[in-house]
């Protein structure tokens, strides 16, 4: 309370019991698995392990690279961004490592008839050399063509310089650098018998990289997928992106595919196990499965019950895989099987935009598909549809939808997608919303302003359709009062709200009855 000594008029900021919550984002994915190349703009962290925020497939690409054989993590980004979806995270699992070979380039003549006169190889392997040529004025009397420099170029310095070389005589670009160079070795190859005396310059100028041999693959295992929070790698590295709401590990196919080209379902079950594992411990986070590709239903189904016996509210099962565009243009194919999750997390994100977090996302097209791996029957789903597999299906000229919208919870209260979602948002909101009561003198004012702030919060929800009842009441209730709030549990330190709603659930099945109406004689 301030003092006042002299006479006026003092005008007095009052703060208000009730603050305004504002919803936790819902539509931030997280993507694991393997890319072109890691991000380069971070020399703290070389392989790229850590998870990156992107935007948009073209800063995608700046960062991780574009389309490339043996990766899935690409085309299912760009179906996400495709189908809706805003904001993802990018956490690249090495698959691969350096060929330790040398890296080689050829340098051009300045006459394409002369060809590639000098070839170069790096010392040591997988080298990042570049290669800068520039041609020197001759002096007066000289007779033929003009010397060159070779530069080397390593992290963007220049290391070597070697001037005034020729091919041939007493400065031959391979005599003098291979002598001195500590970065690499040089080889003319021009054929001696050729008379260059005519040419003005021999080398082409400019900068010329060495490239590397292919890198090798490499076996990854269920425990590099996983990763862990304290190197911030794989899967529980995405602790730290607090705002993830779903993840999605679409290379599951790559990794588990064997040299006979069957599937190792023992890894697939273990990186998907250790991802539902991941969102229950970050329960503002869901998990999008795909099924194995090549099941039929029945087969699917077994999987389902047999081996992938997973009860979680906190993830859903995807079945069949998508036909799309093949970018990448490769092996000649012009459409390529791609998991479904990517694409399916898109949708996700469109329909929180469009309608709500409340609205179950399904029944609407994925965009970028041109067909399924296997089309599903109605009387195919419906064996599919009870052990939570959700399908999708072709519908003619409505598109291919997705066609489902639980999760693989044995527990009715949240066998439905949106319905885990909408808690999600609400308790993340709660939790980041009332951040300001802590620490607050535990009484009545407190307890009076965090029900005003909770309700008018959930009030605004149920205005918005996401919660059921005619009115207010039937659609939540908040209790924060000396019943929650017992001296014990104030001499404790703690204030506990009760907060209750009633989501609304999926028509998922609509009957309509139809009867004859036969008229009667009056």
């Amino acid at each position: 309370m301030p003092t006042y000594t002299a006479p006026g008029v003092y005008v007095e900021e009052v703060p208000s019991s009730q603050k305004v919550l504002a919803s936790a984002p819902t539509a931030v994915a997280a993507f694991v698995g393997f890319t072109e190349r890691a991000p380069l703009d971070d020399a703290n962290d070389p392989e790229g392990l850590t998870p990156r925020l992107v935007t948009s497939w073209s800063q995608y690409e700046e960062l991780y690279g574009g389309f490339v054989d043996g990766a899935m993590l690409p085309l299912s980004v760009f179906g996400f961004f495709a189908n809706g979806g805003t904001m993802a995270y990018v956490v690249r699992v090495p698959n691969s490592a350096p060929s330790g070979e040398p890296a080689r380039s050829a340098l051009p003549a300045a006459d394409r008839a002369l060809g590639l006169p000098v070839a170069v190889e790096s010392l040591e392997p997988d080298a990042d050399i570049e290669i800068v040529v520039r041609n020197e004025e001759p002096a007066p009397d000289d007779e033929g063509p003009a010397p060159f420099t070779i530069t080397i170029v390593e992290g963007g310095e220049a290391v070597e310089s070697f001037p005034n070389l020729t091919l041939g005589g007493p400065r031959d670009a391979a005599t003098v650098i291979n002598k001195t160079s500590t970065k690499v070795k040089v080889e003319v190859t021009l054929d001696s018998a050729v008379d260059t005396s005519t040419q003005l310059e021999l080398l082409k100028a400019g900068t010329f990289s060495l490239e590397k041999a292919p890198t090798k693959p490499v076996a990854v295992t269920g425990r590099r997928f996983a990763g862990s929070e304290s190197s911030r790698s794989g899967i529980n590295g995405l602790a730290i992106a607090e705002d993830v709401t779903m993840v999605v590990v679409p290379d599951l196919v790559t990794a588990a595919t064997r040299e006979d080209g069957t599937l190792d379902l023992g890894l697939w079950q273990a990186v998907q196990t250790t991802l539902i594992s991941h969102c229950e411990q970050h329960p503002n986070r869901m998990a999008i499965l795909d099924a194995p590709p090549g099941m039929t239903p029945q087969q699917v189904r077994e999987w389902r019950s047999e081996t992938a016996m997973y009860d979680s509210q906190f993830a859903t099962l995807y079945y069949p895989w998508i036909k799309v565009e093949n970018p990448a243009g490769t092996q000649g194919n012009a459409e390529v099987l791609v998991p479904p999750s990517g694409h399916v997390a898109g949708v996700w994100a469109r329909t929180d935009d469009t309608r709500g977090v409340w609205k179950a996302p399904a029944n609407d097209t994925i965009r970028g598909v041109l067909d399924v791996e296997r089309p599903i029957t109605q009387n195919e789903q419906g064996l599919l549809n009870p052990v939570g597999i959700n399908c999708i299906r072709p519908f003619g000229t409505r598109g291919i939808r997705v066609w489902g919208g639980r999760t693989l919870s044995s527990d009715t209260d949240w066998q439905y997608i949106n319905v885990r979602r909408l808690f999600n948002m609400v308790e993340s909101t709660i939790m980041e919303g009332t951040q300001w009561a802590v620490f607050e003198p535990n009484d009545v004012t407190l307890w009076e302003g965090v029900t005003r702030t909770l309700s008018g919060y959930l009030h605004g929800l149920w205005q918005a359709g996401a919660l059921f009842g005619s009115s207010a009441s039937q659609a939540y209730y908040v209790k924060c009062d000396e019943t929650t709030n017992p001296p014990e549990s104030i001499a404790a330190g703690r204030l506990v709200v009760e907060v209750g709603l009633a989501p609304v659930k999926p028509a998922e099945f609509v009957v309509f009855r139809i009867a004859q109406n036969k008229q009667s004689a009056s």
